[in-house]
């Protein structure tokens, strides 16, 4: 991204405390640029981060402090599961009887499930999880995700191969 695209972004004066998207933190055109040229590089140097936006670099670290201290990223080492051990992956989907937030909480606290999403339609949940095998998919599936309180039913979507995964839909 070059500067130009940050220009070109709407300067549209909004609330401070809220964001285009809803109630989440207020971010300016160039904050929306740091965002989209750490997604095409979490390791991308502060001076060409700076060099792109038409900021310093010092003032690009002070602005990937706040977004990250704000919760709106994280930079992080994404892995291919089947590199570093993982040979199960599933979606699951999950029916509720009660609190849908409790059980969304249960859940997010396994270190299996990797993302819980609470969804309208035919699941209350949908729960992303990584294995190391078949047994350990049973196990995490049979003993833990069926034993929390409120889990009424469970269907399993085992992923034969991932064909994308990506991070990179920009800031829009």
């Amino acid at each position: 991204m070059h500067s130009d695209r940050v220009a070109s972004r709407s300067a549209e004066p909004r609330d401070s405390r809220e964001s285009k998207h809803g109630g989440g933190p207020h971010l300016d055109a160039v904050s929306l640029a740091i965002i989209e040229q750490l997604q095409e590089d979490g390791r991308r140097p502060y001076a060409a981060i700076g060099k792109a936006v038409g900021l310093s670099e010092a003032a690009v670290r002070q602005r990937v402090q706040k977004l990250l201290d704000q919760g709106v990223m994280q930079i992080v080492a994404v892995t291919d599961p089947l590199t570093v051990g993982f040979r199960r992956q599933a979606m699951v989907g999950v029916n509720v009887e009660g609190d849908v937030e409790s059980v969304a909480d249960a859940l997010s606290a396994m270190d299996e499930c990797e993302y819980v999403v609470m969804t309208a339609g035919s699941f209350d949940l949908m729960v992303e999880i990584v294995c190391e095998d078949d047994d350990h998919l049973l196990e995490v599936i049979n003993r833990r995700i069926r034993a929390v309180p409120g889990v009424r039913s469970t269907e399993s979507f085992v992923y034969l191969k991932l064909k994308k995964q990506t991070y990179m839909w920009g800031t829009r």
